[in-house]
């Protein structure tokens, strides 16, 4: 089992920057893909970014490409999402996710194991 705990979420302006930051605990995470997902109010959970266990393959969806930054450092057992010029549709609770022994990166919710509890984002106009 691992646990997972996001950080970071909070309320800022539009054209501003968080980073998430989601800590695992339990396991040695080094071998775990993870993605990040949000879900917005009345809107179905959606793929954000996605990470292989080394780094060196990540994934993103359209809408965050080129603002979003998905990064790991396994020896803290640590995943990032670095979010820059955040966006009126931005705003969600944010999740990250793992899978375990996972050689590649995934897109679909039902490939995950593990959840965290969600960080909220809020982006004020």
């Amino acid at each position: 089992q691992v646990q997972l705990v996001e950080s970071g979420g909070g309320l800022v302006q539009a054209g501003g920057s968080l980073r998430l930051s989601c800590a695992a605990s339990g396991r040695p995470f080094s071998s775990y893909a993870v993605g990040w997902f949000r879900q917005a109010p009345g809107k179905e959970r959606e793929i954000v970014a996605a990470i292989t266990w080394s780094g060196g393959s990540t994934y993103y969806a359209d809408s965050v490409k080129g603002r979003f930054t998905i990064s790991r450092d396994n020896a803290k057992n640590t995943v990032y999402l670095q979010m820059n010029g955040l966006q009126p549709e931005d705003p969600a609770v944010y999740y990250c996710a793992a899978r375990r022994r996972a050689p590649y990166y995934y897109l679909r919710l039902d490939e995950y194991d593990f959840w965290g509890q969600g960080a909220p984002v809020t982006v004020s106009s």
